[in-house]
């Protein structure tokens, strides 16, 4: 295990939950078929706790581009390690959508709709406009990183002893995506995570052999520049109020 291996495997169990959560939800015949949004946004948060309880001792479970790039903004992370960090967590996001797929296999094979299907992949507006769909993003992803700056440690007083949780350190950072989801998700889908969205929109093009139209490319770049927007603002809010 190193910090590379961490944020593969990390992201993987990321993906493999949230979108497997979704998959649930949407696809035809499953014992969770319309649950509804309060199953996916929990199953999300519950997702984000897995990947960082695996991904933290080692990597510091970043899981997104977006916190790799707003940590090295802020310089509390070398900005020479932001590419492979990036890879890692796109090559596991991606694996991660491929074993959504082999797993729910039988139920995507039962279900007709084409949007359905790709829900389980990559996020998709509710109202398409895609300027309000790019300030969406944006806000959602100011809100996940500014907040992640301001977790602390838990401490002893008397004298100052920080103590560590151990994986019970992950549940902060699954209440915060839980409630970015309940709050802000409904417009977007809550990518707030380039590699979330782009690793799955890939395997599912691939999935369908390239078939015109079935990824919506053309709105593909807004889940991908929205994040690391908001996660840029986020690092320079905090820096100058540091």
């Amino acid at each position: 295990m190193n910090q590379y291996v961490a944020e593969f495997l990390g992201t993987f169990f990321l993906i493999l939950l949230g979108n497997g959560v979704v998959a649930n939800v949407v696809l035809n015949k499953t014992k969770g078929q319309n649950s509804g949004w309060i199953v996916i946004t929990t199953g999300w948060a519950l997702a984000v706790f897995v990947g960082v309880v695996i991904a933290g001792p080692h990597s510091g479970a970043h899981l997104n581009p977006a916190v790799s790039v707003a940590l090295a903004v802020a310089d509390k992370f070398a900005w020479a390690e932001v590419p492979a960090y990036a890879l890692s967590q796109l090559l596991g996001a991606a694996a991660g959508s491929l074993m959504v797929w082999f797993f729910y296999h039988d139920h995507f094979k039962s279900t007709d709709d084409i949007s359905l299907r790709a829900a389980c992949f990559y996020t998709q507006p509710a109202i398409l406009n895609k300027g309000i769909n790019f300030m969406n993003e944006v806000v959602g992803t100011f809100v996940l990183i500014f907040t992640i700056f301001y977790f602390t440690d838990a401490e002893l007083a008397n004298p100052k002893t920080i103590v560590g949780l151990g994986s019970l350190g992950a549940i902060p950072v699954a209440f915060l995506v839980w409630a970015i989801g309940l709050s802000l998700g409904g417009t977007t889908g809550y990518a707030i995570n380039p590699v979330r969205d782009l690793g799955p929109r890939i395997v599912f093009f691939f999935i369908n052999k390239g078939k015109a139209g079935v990824c919506q490319w053309s709105y593909s770049w807004i889940p991908i520049i929205g994040p690391l927007v908001g996660a840029v603002l986020a690092a320079l809010l905090f820096t100058l109020l540091s």
